[in-house]
């Protein structure tokens, strides 16, 4: 009798560090939310609350930046994230990435060898090599977004076209010509101004005429025969 207590014993300890064993796998297995600390300048909102520095954001959340304010999300060994002014950013991340969706303004991304980052606009997507890391800026225009390469190389892809933007260069995507857009002042962005009409050469000519005239009556020229006298007196 006394052996088989024993051995009934043993049986449920065993089975109770089985069933043990089994749920603290369930509990390693299931995702746990990746949380990032935020620092804000100035007026910034995250999922349409306040929010205040060093506090906690979570992955799918959205960031609006008022003007003259920031924020940086801070990511860890991951990387960074800074949403500048008059932006609007939704931002994913986990361990291994980084996306984003940058409606309006710009974010500036940093993301450590190893980590994939992606940031979609309206326009294009720009994506930075997982390889190395890489430090770019994202901006989105009335009528394009645009994007600059700090450091590392990204690829800001149009539809089915590609091209790559190493560091120190950028790269455009969108429509420059669209109208009812407030002027680009980035270099060679905007389309060029025409200058020309009739109109233009007319008005042009006219104001030369007029300048003439009074150059002329300040002069105070006297025409006798065949030759000009200036007064040497005003």
């Amino acid at each position: 009798m006394l052996g088989k207590n024993c051995f009934r014993k043993i049986i449920t300890s065993l089975t109770a560090f089985a069933i043990l064993c089994v749920y603290s796998m369930v509990a390693l297995a299931v995702p746990r939310d990746v949380t990032a600390e935020i620092t804000v300048t100035g007026q910034v909102t995250v999922n349409g609350q306040a929010a205040i520095s060093n506090s906690t954001i979570v992955s799918g959340s959205t960031i609006v930046t008022s003007a003259n304010s920031s924020a940086v999300i801070s990511l860890g060994k991951t990387g960074r994230v800074e949403v500048l002014e008059d932006s609007n950013l939704v931002l994913n991340f986990s361990a291994s990435g980084i996306v984003g969706i940058l409606s309006s303004g710009k974010a500036r991304v940093s993301n450590a060898p190893g980590v994939a980052a992606t940031i979609t606009t309206k326009d294009a997507t720009v994506i930075a090599d997982a390889g190395q890391a890489d430090t770019f800026l994202v901006e989105v225009e009335c009528s394009h977004s645009h994007v600059d390469t700090a450091t590392g190389i990204v690829t800001m892809r149009e539809g089915a076209s590609d091209r790559q933007v190493a560091a120190g260069t950028s790269a455009t995507a969108g429509n420059l010509s669209q109208t009812g857009c407030k002027p680009c002042l980035r270099p060679n962005s905007a389309p060029p101004v025409p200058i020309g009409g009739w109109w233009v050469w007319l008005a042009a000519g006219g104001a030369a005429a007029v300048v003439v005239f009074l150059g002329l009556k300040n002069d105070d020229v006297r025409i006798g025969g065949h030759s000009i006298v200036v007064s040497p007196i005003r």
